[in-house]
């Protein structure tokens, strides 16, 4: 049998349960698929892809196409809308089934419905690999997902110790002959922006390999994590694998194994459990946006609790812009815009200023976010937002910081205001209202 095997947030050969299952085929197309829309603004005034994840995701496609090289494949880049793309590339290379990772977003779980109704007649198969774990191997059933953060940890840290067993598979290392080699459209896909400043990140998997390794067993900067992770704008303060996770270059299970791999040989303490508890957040919310579905992106979340309706386009604007009268909520607006990524520290105080001091409907945050983050991943980005909004997986209420406190406790010498310009636009007038600028 023909198979199609479809490359979406899976851009890897390592621990790839989805591709070994292609690989046990006749033949095999290797395809990803570049959608226009991504790059059409929205209806929350965003683009779904920026300029820095576009250049990472390019990147990454490249290693990809490399890697894929020696073992007698290559890689189809084709420019379109995925529902008419995958059926046209079936009927013309005689597919008689398709593979991809599974997904927790709802438009990309529309699409592959939309695919299967066009293709009655073929075989579609769906594996995680975005995950730590499967669904049939979770504690619980997905519909029994617990409501928080703390009852889904204490189930899995119960049922197993994350030590035991082993999660990743290995790495290919053969796959079959294409049954032939369609045209790339590349070339309609949208130029690759230059970054104006020197790249944060290198897009692949060898890069996000060489990530991980160097932060553990090079520099052992895992060893101090919880007590650095929270610093604004230092490169080793947190392990920055976030962007390599987020389109799949990097598997979430080979991290978790490298990290009990470091805790055998080296070090075992706080801050190496805090690296794999941040991961469970990461896991938690991708089975909270398999089980949640479109309420995930609705305004009152999935605890259906009223939120503001009122919608101020100039504080909006102000705070994409980095111009608001908070100096390290521009700073941070500023990092991200520039170069695609800021600390969690800084998204939460961001995120906080929105909700609170700017009381805007928090899906015009996620929208922007989903736009600049370099490691924008859907379930981690929308679950945070309503977590912080107080519309999700919180049952405390919204988070509210003190953005004076913020300042002192993590920029107290003014170090990252100065550098990111947090002072230097004209504060706009944020909270007057009138006539001509009334809520919509």
């Amino acid at each position: 049998m023909a198979t199609l095997y479809w490359f979406t947030r899976d851009v890897r050969l390592h621990d790839n349960p989805a591709l070994l299952a292609a690989s046990k085929s006749d033949m095999l197309l290797c395809v990803y698929v570049v959608d226009p829309r991504w790059f059409a603004p929205g209806p929350f005034q965003c683009k779904t892809m920026g300029d820095h994840r576009w250049r990472f995701l390019w990147q990454s496609l490249m290693t990809l196409e490399r890697s894929l090289r020696p073992l007698g494949q290559r890689l189809h880049i084709a420019f379109g809308h995925p529902e008419t793309v995958i059926p046209e590339l079936v009927h013309n290379h005689g597919i008689g089934r398709v593979i991809r990772s599974r997904q927790p977003g709802t438009r990309e779980a529309d699409q592959w419905s939309a695919i299967k109704d066009r293709l009655p007649k073929t075989v579609f198969q769906q594996f995680e690999t975005l995950s730590l774990f499967t669904e049939g191997s979770l504690p619980m059933e997905l519909e029994n997902l617990p409501d928080t953060f703390s009852g889904f940890r204490k189930l899995v840290e119960t049922d197993a110790d994350y030590n035991s067993g082993r999660l990743r598979i290995r790495t290919l290392t053969a796959l079959p002959p294409a049954p032939g080699y369609p045209e790339d459209n590349r070339g309609e896909c949208p130029a690759i922006p230059e970054s104006r400043h020197p790249a944060l990140f290198q897009g692949g998997e060898s890069a996000g390999l060489e990530r991980l390794n160097d932060y553990l067993f090079v520099n052992h900067h895992i060893d101090s994590y919880k007590e650095t992770r929270n610093a604004l704008d230092d490169p080793e303060a947190s392990s920055r694998l976030s962007p390599w996770l987020a389109n799949g270059s990097l598997s979430a299970r080979e991290v978790a194994e490298t990290i009990a791999e470091y805790e055998e040989s080296h070090v075992k303490n706080e801050s190496t459990y805090w690296l794999w508890f941040e991961l469970l957040w990461r896991e938690y919310f991708y089975w909270y946006t398999l089980k949640h579905g479109s309420d995930l992106f609705r305004r009152d979340g999935v605890q259906q609790k009223k939120r503001p309706a009122s919608f101020y386009p100039h504080r909006f604007k102000a705070w994409c812009a980095g111009s608001t009268e908070y100096p390290l909520v521009n700073a941070a607006m500023n990092q991200l815009r520039e170069t695609g990524y800021i600390s969690n520290r800084s998204r939460q105080i961001v995120a906080s200023c929105l909700v609170n001091e700017l009381e805007l409907d928090w899906r015009y945050g996620a929208a922007w976010f989903e736009e600049q983050l370099v490691d924008y991943d859907v379930a981690s980005n929308y679950g945070n937002w309503q977590y912080l909004a107080g519309a999700g997986a919180n049952s405390r209420g919204s988070r509210h910081f003190n953005l004076e406190k913020q300042s002192q406790q993590f920029d107290p010498d003014g170090e990252f205001v100065k550098r990111w310009r947090g002072n230097a636009a004209q504060p706009v007038g944020l909270h007057l209202v009138d006539a001509a600028d009334w809520p919509v």
